[in-house]
């Protein structure tokens, strides 16, 4: 096992709706072993709470200050949703040298999640929206019954608020920016990803459902490790 190289950036892991930081269990120890620093945030937005009401901008808060604690470059590799509150975040961080979408919402300034979806969502009675029914095939096809159970009983609420709250800056305007297009996705079309991902400059593609962090961890480490280390040659 390599020893981390404290020159490379740090990977910062940035999850989606519905989930925290225990969906990167399984791809943590990959991008350890090939020698890379890593570090989550847990997005309040998603939490076990039906009354938190946490948007967008308190999740862009959080992982600001998660980058303001960070020595050296970061690598922001954002899941889903988390694409968005990364965008905002980064363009004012100046650490991040480097912005990795895994099937994420690549969107720009005035944007919200909400607004590409049709329109803003209704605010509901408890202001939260469920995990989908049937996450199985929705967020975890191609991934272990075992490990797919584990993580569909971890998911929780998710604020209605963090996709109608729109971005206020694009971090991929100015920073360098990568795709990954999950080509089975049941959640995020791959036809949308890549129109999203025209905005960055490199797209690669996975054969992989929604989180190819659990279906295919190592493969998903080596690309993410590819490109990152590209960011400091």
């Amino acid at each position: 096992m390599p020893a981390n190289d404290m020159s490379r950036p740090t990977v910062l892991l940035v999850h989606g709706a519905w989930h925290g930081a225990w969906c990167w269990d399984h791809l943590t120890p990959e991008l350890e072993r090939l020698g890379w620093q890593t570090a989550t945030v847990e997005l309040p937005s998603a939490a076990p709470d039906a009354g938190h009401h946490a948007g967008m901008y308190e999740d862009a808060r959080a992982i600001g200050e998660r980058l303001a604690a960070l020595d050296g470059p970061v690598t922001v590799l954002a899941h889903s949703y988390g694409g968005i509150p990364a965008t905002e975040a980064a363009a004012s961080a100046a650490n991040v040298t480097r912005l990795i979408y895994l099937s994420a919402f690549q969107l720009d300034k005035g944007d919200s999640l909400g607004s590409q979806s049709g329109g803003t969502l209704p605010t509901g009675l408890t202001g939260t929206l469920p995990p989908n029914p049937e996450p199985r095939e929705y967020f975890y096809n191609g991934v272990p019954d075992e490990v797919a159970a584990w993580a569909a009983g971890r998911l929780v609420p998710q604020s209605i608020a963090s996709f109608n709250e729109p971005l206020s800056a694009a971090a991929w305007q100015s920073v360098e920016s990568r795709y990954i297009v999950c080509e089975q996705d049941n959640a995020l079309p791959a036809g949308f990803q890549r129109m999203m991902a025209a905005r960055s400059g490199r797209t690669y593609s996975l054969e992989a459902g929604h989180s190819p962090f659990l279906s295919m961890p190592s493969r998903l480490a080596e690309i993410v490790t590819a490109d990152a280390d590209a960011a400091t040659s």
